[in-house]
């Protein structure tokens, strides 16, 4: 769970009502542990109260609350929503799955701690060396996230699209990481118009890795589009001028292979 702009929101009127239902709650859950058998309903009133109280407790410090991989656990159920949804719209019930969509990218929108991690690294430390150490390090768990969970393409492609920069970054680093996750046109897009160097580093890395399945067409304009980029933009950037050369290299080649 990730609050922004909690210092707002959070004030002690509000503090003092969220420990009082939840300490209702969670007391009428313990109540109803022996003074009924509904074991479920006794279980959520707890839980529900519990949470309310660490909220309270925690207040306008919570950034994200991970429990036991808590995170992994959100994507997946929205992986699952996804999936029926799919299953939904094959049998026609397409009111089911949109809500099932949108509840879906709820839970996607709600798990967000590898793009705020991003940002904490970008905000925090100077350019450098360190740096880039630290962001390649966020980028790894994001590909680590792909291959470990299933996600819908339209989603991902709409954070490359239309996402923050963390979201940007994280995209393109569970597009390396998962195939099916590509986009051939936003990457371009990316390595055209990129936020940042790094941004443009891994949309290439990820341009790299399309290559062998891209058409003649395709192959060509990313061609045209990294040799844009080279002057200025590389001229002291020894890794983008490195993937530059392969991309050329590499596409030379399938065409020459046509």
């Amino acid at each position: 769970m990730k609050t922004r702009a909690a210092t707002v929101w959070f004030t002690p009127a509000l503090r003092t009502l969220t420990t009082l239902l939840g300490a209702g709650a969670f007391g009428l859950g313990a109540l109803a542990v022996f003074a009924t058998e509904n074991g479920p309903g006794a279980a959520a009133l707890i839980v529900f109260g519990g949470v309310l109280l660490l909220l309270a407790l925690l207040g306008s410090r919570i950034e994200s609350l991970e429990f036991g991989g808590a995170t992994l656990r959100i994507r997946a159920a929205a992986a699952d929503r996804f999936a029926l949804a799919e299953e939904s719209e094959l049998q026609g019930d397409m009111a089911t799955a949109r809500e099932l969509r949108a509840e879906a990218r709820t839970l996607l929108d709600a798990a967000g701690p590898i793009a705020a991690d991003y940002s904490s690294v970008r905000g925090s430390m100077r350019p450098g060396a360190s740096r880039t150490r630290a962001l390649e390090g966020v980028v790894a768990r994001a590909r680590r996230l792909a291959q470990g969970q299933s996600f819908e393409p339209a989603e991902v492609l709409r954070w490359l699209r239309d996402g923050t920069a963390e979201e940007r970054i994280t995209a393109l680093a569970m597009m390396q990481a998962s195939p099916e996750l590509r986009n051939f046109e936003a990457t371009l897009a990316v390595i055209a118009h990129p936020l940042t160097p790094f941004e443009q580093y891994h949309a290439m890395r990820l341009a790299l890795q399309m290559v062998d399945v891209l058409d003649a067409e395709q192959a060509r304009r990313l061609a045209e589009a990294v040799e844009a980029q080279r002057g200025i933009r590389f001229r002291r950037d020894s890794g983008r001028t490195q993937l530059r050369k392969e991309i050329l290299r590499k596409v030379r080649g399938r065409l020459q292979a046509r």
